[in-house]
């Protein structure tokens, strides 16, 4: 055994820093591993990882912790997922925000990303927004808003969103309304030279359709979510008409990109 290093882990405050170190390095990690690797008890790693988070230096989550500046894995819930990378979202939200002009029509997908860009809507005016997300309501100024809208369908609670068609009822039992959208943002989990894909088939395929309801698509994802590919493909890169990030993408990434005709829109 090294002996350097278990002197060092005899040591709270040593261990804390090799603890976050290796957190940082692996991104998500569980309890029981942590354990095994540190050669103490998961009760210890629980206090660490308890004590870790209350000082912002990473996230915990049910049974383990995520580095706050990776990408948390896919279908974490909703408040671990606030809590990673949250500066790059804001910028991505205020940036988001500036595509969107006074008296458009919107739709917004569920998701951490989009919803900093609710926070980020306070000084439109005349806005008609429609979602699938249940936590977006409260994000939105009522002095943005000229309309407020949420497609029904079944409720994914981990996402805290629905899932079902593009549309809305007129009446109980009457027809269902086709929607317009001057614009739809659309936070994904993952683009990579393929397209855009997510953890989830279903919400994969209403993405999919909110873009053929917008005359314009933007994008919105975090840099974590580059050169990844999920499960459920919710369309190529041509669908949509830009992406913003918080980073511009590099390498292959970046030439799909530019020869799908997308535009990227990041923080110079």
């Amino acid at each position: 055994m090294d002996t350097d290093k278990s002197r060092t882990r005899r040591h709270p405050a040593g261990r804390k820093a090799e603890l976050l170190a290796y957190v940082t390095s692996h991104g998500h990690v569980t309890v029981g591993e942590l354990a095994a690797e540190f050669e103490v008890s998961i009760d210890t790693i629980r206090r660490d990882l308890d004590q870790l988070d209350a000082d912002n230096k990473l996230v915990r989550t049910h049974g383990g912790a995520v580095s706050a500046d990776q990408g948390a894995p896919p279908d974490e819930g909703l408040s671990v997922r606030m809590r990673v990378r949250a500066p790059e979202k804001e910028t991505i939200g205020r940036l988001a925000a500036e595509q969107v002009a006074d008296g458009s029509v919107v739709i917004i997908n569920s998701g951490t990303t989009t919803l900093a860009l609710g926070r980020n809507l306070g000084d439109k005016r005349d806005l008609t927004i429609a979602t699938n997300s249940l936590v977006l309501p409260s994000e939105l100024s009522s002095a943005a808003l000229r309309e407020l809208l949420v497609f029904g369908g079944s409720v994914r609670t981990i996402t805290q969103a629905t899932t079902g068609p593009v549309s809305f009822r007129a009446m109980l039992g009457g027809p269902d309304l086709d929607v317009a959208a001057d614009v739809a943002f659309i936070g994904v989990g993952a683009v990579d030279d393929a397209g855009y894909t997510s953890s989830n088939l279903a919400d994969a395929a209403m993405m999919s359709e909110m873009m053929t309801h917008a005359r314009r698509t933007i994008i919105l994802a975090d840099s974590s979510k580059f050169d990844q590919r999920l499960f459920a493909r919710i369309a190529p890169l041509a669908t949509a008409d830009a992406l913003i990030t918080g980073r511009r993408p590099t390498g292959a990434l970046a030439d799909a990109l530019a020869e799908a005709g997308v535009e990227v829109i990041a923080p110079e």
